[in-house]
């Protein structure tokens, strides 16, 4: 298992997109608001590295805020990185 304590994976939940000039995002202060492209209960992107690879619903644990996976993307064999080190 100690192969594995030294990975690391940049994990990103993105819950909506929006578009806006510099100028107008610089204006914004404290406490502002960001109108995302997405209902409250849209799912939620899981990026694993900038890959996005899996779907996801927010949830709320006590004062916490957590992601449920509702579905996880397969990648196409012809896409997964090739393995220099031997057979699977």
């Amino acid at each position: 298992m100690t192969t594995f304590d030294e990975i690391s994976v940049d994990i990103s939940v993105v819950l909506g997109e929006s578009e806006m000039p510099v100028h107008q995002l610089l204006r914004m202060g404290r406490g502002a608001v960001i109108d995302l492209d997405v209902a409250e209960d849209d799912d939620v992107k899981i990026y694993a590295n900038n890959t996005l690879v899996a779907k996801g619903q927010v949830v709320l644990l006590g004062e916490r805020v957590g992601i449920s996976i509702t579905e996880v993307l397969l990648r196409a064999p012809d896409i997964r990185p090739m393995r220099t080190d031997g057979p699977l």
